[in-house]
């Protein structure tokens, strides 16, 4: 995809802090899905068993995964169109650079990927594309927060542009998960604190869809940590962890436990396991977004390089950080 900066009118705060905030949000965004990968799947006693409590990177190459070349993805395709942004054109972007492709690696792509990419192979548009099995994932979730970026303080527009975004892929409470992660990230572009940036996803989303119900339960629960926000959350005994109101609840708790300190949030979401890289990945998303580029620890942020397109071949070489440039609002590419 051409590299063009996106532009959007009312910035809500001066361009060096949206900047900042801008570059908080998707490296936080990477940060966290590398620091949760490792523990994707696991329950905490198998985390605790493993490492005790995770602190940092448990690896030597630390790396993403689908969710931060998912999430540079669907920031491509924002940067290039911004407000204008069509289903018709997340659909053409998607056969050009996923589905058309030669199969690829594609490692580690999720159900609702995977069905999404079955559909359009098939023949079938948006919406059909997105009535697959796993429609309710956090698919849609875990690439979210460029919208928040791009609409930063306006959640109702980025709300808007991740359901657009969405409808290839996703559907009811698909969506909605998507829409809660753009909408907070949004709120935290223009500084809102974490109580109002909650209300900023809930604000989005029917009140009494599931992903509200569990906002809601995790926020509540949050004051008295993690192992409490986990039992609010958490459906026990059901074996898939990509439910869409169960991810993004866990990560607004984290966030909301941890005052939307950055690393608290991201170790936070990364130790109650289940889908540990996509919670973690909003949790820090929404920290940076909050705090900014200098809130995410050095040794955590010099470990994320450009993308190596494990998942989408297409997405290799970009750099989150390159992408939140584009993104920002009176943001001007150097010449």
């Amino acid at each position: 995809m051409e590299l063009t900066a996106a532009r959007t009118p009312g910035s809500p705060c001066p361009p060096q802090v949206l900047l900042a905030r801008s570059r908080g949000a998707l490296l936080g965004l990477a940060v966290g899905d590398a620091l949760g990968a490792p523990a994707e799947n696991m329950k905490p006693s198998e985390i605790r068993a493993r490492w005790g409590r995770i602190e940092g990177f448990v690896t030597e190459d630390p790396t993403g995964t689908d969710d931060t070349e998912y999430a540079i993805f669907s920031a491509l395709l924002l940067a290039r169109h911004g407000s204008a942004l069509t289903v018709a054109h997340v659909e053409r972007a998607w056969h050009h650079w996923i589905a058309d492709l030669d199969e690829g690696p594609f490692r580690g792509a999720g159900f609702s990927e995977r069905g999404t990419l079955e559909n359009l192979r098939r023949g079938l548009a948006a919406p059909i594309s997105a009535q697959h099995r796993h429609a309710w994932s956090d698919g849609l979730a875990m690439r979210a927060a460029p919208f928040g970026v791009f609409a930063a303080g306006r959640p109702a527009e980025a709300a808007r542009l991740v359901a657009i975004d969405g409808t290839v892929s996703h559907d009811g409470e698909g969506i909605y998960g998507g829409q809660a992660v753009a909408a907070g990230v949004a709120a935290a572009m223009a500084g809102a604190g974490p109580a109002s940036v909650v209300s900023a996803a809930l604000s989005v989303i029917p009140s009494d869809s599931w992903t509200a119900r569990s906002l809601r339960r995790a926020v509540t629960a949050a004051p008295r940590g993690e192992r409490a926000v986990r039992s609010a959350v958490v459906i026990g005994g059901y074996p898939w962890t990509d439910l869409a109101p169960e991810a993004v609840g866990l990560a607004f708790g984290a966030f909301t436990a941890c005052r939307g300190d950055f690393a608290d949030s991201v170790l936070t979401a990364v130790n109650m396991g289940r889908d540990a890289d996509t919670t973690a990945a909003v949790a820090g998303a929404l920290a940076g977004a909050l705090r900014g580029v200098g809130a995410i620890p050095g040794a955590w942020a010099s470990a994320i390089g450009p993308v190596r397109g494990r998942c989408l071949p297409s997405m290799r070489g970009y750099h989150v950080l390159d992408v939140a440039d584009l993104l920002t609002p009176e943001y001007e590419t150097p010449r």
